[in-house]
Parts: C-alpha cells; structure tokens; sequence
C-alpha cells in the first residue's frame, strides 16, 4: 500500500510512550482523512480499471494529486523526524532524478526526502513525493539497492496508482475504507493496534483492497526495474535488496520490516525480479563516494554521541569497514556530537587525504573550526570550497550561514537568493535569509522571508500574517510590494479553498 501517506510518512520512533504513538496514528488518520474525503467528494469514479490510469486521471487529475501531495508535505516538513540536512537531501535527489531523467515520463515533477526512522521503509505520495526512511540507506549494503528501491516507489508516481488506487477504494463504503486506512497506518508501528482496527472493517472490501495493492507492486516491479537499468545502475540489486528482506522475515516473525508491510511480497514477485536481472546485461557499478559518506553521516548522528564515536573507533581498529575514508568522517562527525573538536581534527585531516576530495569532507571541517570558535577560518574553508564545487548547495548554505555569523549580511544574502533559486522548497533556506535581511535592516524582505518559511513548514495562517508585516514595513520598493501583494492573493485563495472543504469534510 506504497501510496498511503503514514502521518505524513513519519512513525512514531522506537520507545516512543503509548500517548505518542496514538497522536501519531491520530495525524496519520487525519491526513488519510483528507486525501480520501479530497478524492471521494470530487466525482464518482468509473467502473472499469484501466491498465494505464487514463480514466482515474480524469478524475484525480495531476494538478489535483500534486495539491494533495503539497498539503500533506508542508505538514512532514514540520516534523522533528524530517531531516532537513542540505548534504543527506540532496545526495537523495540526485539518485532520484538520475532514476527519473532515465525514465519513461522525465516531466513529472518529483521531490525526494528523508525522515529519521530505524525502520526499513520508503513511500510514494500523490504528486511526486517520495520518503525514504533513514534506516533504508542504513540497510542497503550497495547503491544500487538504495537506487532500486526509489526506482519502485517512482514508479507507483508514474503510474498513478494513487488515483488508481482511489478509484478502486471508492467501489466500498467510506466507513470502510477509512477503517482500512487506519489500520494500515497504524500497521507501521503496532501490529497488535493493527489487528483491532482490521477487524472493525468489512472483510470484503479489505480483500478488494489488498489485490489492487499487489497488482500495484508488480506493476512498479516492472517499471522501476526498467528505470534502473537505462539509468545505469546494477539491476541485480533489486532482487538481491528485496530477498534479504525476505528472509528477515524469518527473524521478524510477525513484526516484519515497515517496508514489507506496506509492500507486500510474493515469491513469484522476487522470482520475477531475479528473471529479470539474470536476463539483463551484467553490469557491475561501484557505489559513489557520497553513498558511503551520507551512511556514515546518518550513523553518526544516530543515537548517543558516545555510542556513535565508539561504532566507528571499532569500526577503524578491527578493519570493518568497505570504505576507510568514509569511516573516518563517520568518526569525526561523532566526534563533533561528543564535543572533542581536537580528536575530531585529526579524523577529518585523515579523510581529506583520501583522493577523490569531496564537498562533505569541507563542509564537516568547517564545522569544526566554527564550533571550535574560528569563524573566519571556517569562512576561508567554505570560500575555497564554493570555488570547487560551485554547484553544490550544502556549502553555499555553510558558507552563507558563516557569513551571517560574521555579519557579513550582504554577502550572504546574495548566496541565499542565488540558492533559493535552485532549492525554491527548502524551507531553511528561507529562516536564514529573513536573519540576514534583519542584520541589513530590511524589514520587507525579512518578513517576506519568514512567509515562505512559514509556508513551506505547514504554516498558512503564519504566512500570510508575515506578508501583512511585509506591506507595512515601509522600507519596501515598488517591485517588491507588487510580488508580496501577489502572493498574499496567492496564499488567501489557497486559505479560502481549504476553508471550503473543510466544511464539505
């Protein structure tokens, strides 16, 4: 049931207390709510499943599921669990849209995340969305069964199944459904709450559910393996990812991996996959440099800071590792954790000796200086940096952040709208442009700011009282107020719309 969205693709995490966990399933189902009430208030649906989606389409347009997608996203990027790290979310993009330049629909608009979870999972939301779990890049042991899997949930995208899978939910009743759906987002943390909430819902209409589901994953089988292939990467890694998760089940027992709940596989499924791949020309693709070291960075901010430096410091000393220079920057961000910025020096001087040189290796070594307290030689780091990898956007946010520390607020600004243009949905792009406007003392602009801000993290009401600021703080040019009056319409329509069904929900 990939297409589900799970409190916008967020568990509650292990060890979270009973209270937690219901508030979580309780926002999961307030999100299903609304996608299901959005999608069954529209129209009724025709009768017959189509192979390709044509007819779900015209119902559950493109425009329609990318609203539901923006709407259910500003809420995940409120979470504490999104992990809005500028390094860990862009290598993810880039593996995505390398999978989506390769397939059949390379318009579709897509965005790529992460959320800090143990579990093994990753989910496609309506319009181009696509959540992994931390634990999945944890648990993939080569790039290409990370790639795989963001291949599949690609797939669900481009096949609209979330449209398909809402025309074939809107042949049972809405009690049922909405019973369904509670419990298949209540499955992704506690089975035992699963059960309870199954057992209210119609038996009928689940059986009819679950059969559109495993059509939907042969289907994204089938296409994300032909994605993979023409994008280059291993193809074998697809079967061999999704056998080891397998066979896990045998350890699991009734509490399997969050991805085999929510993607339900058959052993004619994994003999497809392995048909496949053994048909398919062998191709062997070694990981990037950046796959190593974003696992690394994951660890290390993972749990403990002591635990964190430990795992590494073995790691190191017994020889565990595939790549060495990934360890030591593993090492050296756990150290940055524990406050040992002597220790973490030397780790980082060690990685950055290993050849290729990476923009990761200078953004943790400026950190280092900056929270060693040398704010100007971090600023140096990050200079040379940019001249090095100009594309990169983690050390433009470095170094703008630097900049603003050293009220350096023109400079900065320059970088931040540079970057903007680039990332135009990262909300912490904006929170740090709208500090560098008030260091300059343009009010206008920092309140502008902060309304994107506001926006991207789920905060209409918020935003919209920011642009009010904006067209009153009189220090605004003709062509700036022109855009914020723009976007406040912009933002009071959507404000208006949502009203509107709400009271039809």
């Amino acid at each position: 049931m990939a297409i589900m969205p799970r409190c916008g693709g967020i568990a509650a995490p292990q060890g979270t207390n009973a209270a937690a966990r219901y508030h979580s399933v309780v926002r999961c189902f307030y999100w299903l709510f609304l996608v299901v009430a959005f999608v069954l208030s529209s129209a009724a649906w025709p009768q017959n499943l189509p192979d390709l989606g044509e007819s779900a389409q015209a119902e559950l347009t493109p425009q329609m599921e990318r609203q539901i997608g923006d709407s259910i996203m500003r809420e995940i990027r409120s979470d504490p669990d999104y992990i809005d790290d500028p390094e860990i979310s862009e290598y993810v993009q880039n593996v995505g849209f390398r999978l989506v330049s390769a397939s059949p629909d390379a318009h579709q608009d897509f965005e790529f995340f992460v959320v800090r979870d143990r579990t093994i999972n990753a989910f496609a939301l309506p319009g181009g969305y696509v959540g992994v779990h931390s634990g999945l890049l944890l648990t993939a042991q080569t790039e290409s069964e990370f790639a795989s899997v963001l291949a599949h949930e690609i797939s669900h995208v481009l096949q609209h199944h979330a449209a398909r899978q809402m025309e074939a939910q809107s042949k049972v009743q809405t009690a049922s459904l909405l019973a369904m759906a509670l419990a298949l987002v209540a499955a992704r943390s506690n089975t035992q709450v699963a059960s309870a909430a199954m057992a209210t819902a119609q038996g009928a209409p689940a059986a009819v559910f679950l059969n559109y589901s495993r059509d939907f994953e042969r289907e994204a089988d089938r296409v994300g393996f032909q994605i993979l292939e023409a994008s280059g990467y291993d193809t074998s890694g697809m079967p061999t990812f999704f056998e080891r998760l397998d066979k896990a089940t045998r350890l699991y027992d009734n509490n399997a991996p969050a991805y085999l709940r929510t993607h339900p596989l058959t052993t004619e499924r994994i003999a497809d996959m392995q048909a496949r791949a053994a048909n398919a020309p062998y191709r062997q693709r070694p990981d990037s440099g950046e796959f190593q070291l974003v696992r690394a960075k994951l660890r290390a901010d993972d749990g403990r800071a002591e635990d964190a430096v430990i795992f590494f410091r073995d790691a190191l000393q017994d020889k565990r590792y595939v790549d060495e220079a990934a360890v030591h920057y593993g090492y050296a961000a756990a150290l940055v954790r524990a406050k040992d910025f002597k220790a973490a020096q030397v780790q980082i001087d060690i990685a950055r000796k290993f050849a290729p040189s990476y923009p990761m290796y200078e953004t943790l070594a400026a950190r280092i200086k900056t929270e060693s307290g040398d704010v100007a030689g971090a600023e140096k780091l990050l200079a040379a940096a940019r001249q090095a990898f100009p594309a990169n956007v983690a050390v433009k946010y470095d170094d703008a952040a630097v900049l603003q520390k050293l009220g350096r607020n023109r400079e900065a600004v320059d970088l931040l709208n540079d970057l903007v243009k680039q990332r135009p949905r990262w909300a912490r792009v904006y929170g740090l442009l709208a500090k560098a406007y008030s260091g300059l003392g343009n009010r206008t602009q920092q309140h502008r700011a902060l309304a994107e801000f506001y926006y991207l993290q789920g905060g209409l009401a918020s935003a919209i009282e920011q642009l009010r600021f904006a067209q009153t703080a009189g220090d605004g040019d003709f062509y700036t107020l022109s855009m914020i009056d723009a976007r406040l319409r912009e933002l009071r329509a959507q404000q208006i719309a949502e009203a509107k069904e709400r009271k039809k929900w």
